[in-house]
């Protein structure tokens, strides 16, 4: 049997497209494998916040005692970040048995990278008889390959403007793609605080934030309201920013809609949103100078970030160590954060979707880097012990930078 890095190997070679929307194929292969999922299944979607909330869905749902699923993407240092298996990754040897039981059902259809992994994901899932599954949606939400599970409960964490060429020019058909993973007579969670009409008219029993559920900060601690009541007195999530607590209250709202499957006891929230883990969504790492991780990638989620470093005190400096990939918004992107930075570490990425550092430096003056790790390192060999560095632009820039981090221990931190 192949090695896992084999199997990535491999997989990466199949489809000519890196993405390529649809259901057929991979539903096709899924039907061959006969699979069974009876675990209560909540699929989360979004422009922004998807994956924090994912974090925090089972993390609760940990804190409760269930056997929990969590398929993520994408990763940032191992493929195993993918697929969780009650909080633990799966080990190289059970994905590469999860690939093999995918290829001996794929016969002579091509998978993308995606859904190859999906596809494992599932297997791997209903074989260890998982009793809670949370899905991320890797792209859009009506063709993404999670959608070939239907959803017990759908979650919509926001609606921005991204990956238009794959679900188109506005809101209104962004989010048209977005609720397609919800499910006629079904709950639907809808965090996005502005959503388009398609959202609101889709199929689904919309369970909309300000309408049906919602939340406080009050400060020191925040309260929540839905469908099962109001809680006060809540400890502020472990993850930081102030959206956090916005993709809190879509994980509440989503257990108060599945109770009666998947009861969880204020003790079990309390403890899930204290203990959750997740990194790069304003991961500040410990030492000086103060080392941001975030994976901030269109101008929504800019503005978060930005906000996020607004709140997070003064510094003298801060600088940016910033990757692109072309099909961004790497103009919006960096015209959001310009005002917070005031340097600019500009990195090549590798891959066919990456953009140049020169690429860059054509939207904000900065020093161009052949990589985040060399990006990385001339910025910590400038940076004063009270500055701030901020690591953003793509999952790749940041997996680059955390390996950069491992295998360098500098002796300014």
């Amino acid at each position: 049997m192949k090695t896992l890095a084999q199997w990535l190997e491999f997989i990466e070679r199949q489809h000519p497209k890196t993405i390529a929307l649809g259901l057929d194929r991979v539903r096709t292969v899924f039907e061959r494998m006969q699979m069974q999922i009876a675990a209560p299944v909540i699929t989360v979607g979004g422009t922004n916040g998807k994956g924090s909330c994912c974090a925090m869905l089972e993390s609760i749902l940990r804190a409760a005692g269930y056997r929990t699923g969590l398929y993520t993407s994408p990763h940032l240092l191992r493929y195993n970040e993918r697929v969780r298996i009650a909080a633990v990754e799966a080990d190289d040897d059970v994905l590469a048995a999860s690939f093999d039981a995918v290829e001996a059902a794929r016969g002579d259809l091509m998978l993308t990278y995606f859904e190859y992994g999906t596809l494992a994901a599932l297997w791997l899932f209903a074989r260890e008889q998982v009793e809670a599954l949370v899905l991320e949606v890797g792209l859009g939400g009506r063709l993404d390959a999670v959608n070939i599970v239907d959803a017990d409960c759908a979650v919509l964490t926001s609606v921005g403007i991204d990956h238009v060429d794959y679900l188109g020019p506005d809101r209104e058909s962004i989010g048209r793609e977005k609720a397609g993973i919800f499910r006629a007579g079904r709950p639907a969670v809808v965090a996005e605080p502005d959503p388009p009409a398609s959202v609101v008219n889709a199929d689904g029993k919309k369970l909309l934030i300000g309408r049906d559920f919602g939340y406080v900060d009050q400060q020191s601690q925040w309260s929540y309201w839905g469908p099962s009541g109001n809680r006060g007195g809540l400890a502020h999530p472990a993850l930081r920013g102030a959206l956090q607590l916005r993709n809190a209250a879509a994980a509440m709202c989503a257990l108060d809609a599945l109770r009666e499957r998947l009861p969880v006891s204020m003790q079990d929230v309390r403890r899930g949103l204290a203990e959750v883990e997740l990194p790069a969504r304003f991961q500040v790492l410990p030492g000086k100078p103060q080392i941001i991780l975030d994976v901030a990638h269109n101008p929504q989620a800019a503005q978060v970030l930005a906000d996020n470093l607004a709140a997070s005190g003064f510094s003298p400096q801060t600088i940016a160590v910033c990757g692109m990939l072309r099909d961004k918004d790497i103009g919006g992107v960096l015209r959001t954060l310009a005002p917070r930075i005031t340097r600019w570490h500009l990195a090549s990425l590798q891959g066919p979707r990456a953009a140049s550092a020169d690429e860059l430096a054509g939207f904000v003056e900065g020093e161009c880097f052949a990589s985040a790790g060399e990006a990385l390192a001339a910025a910590l060999g400038v940076a004063g012990e009270n500055d701030k560095i901020v690591v953003f632009g793509s999952f790749l820039t940041v997996g680059e930078a955390l390996a950069w981090l491992k295998n360098n221990k500098t002796s300014k931190r």
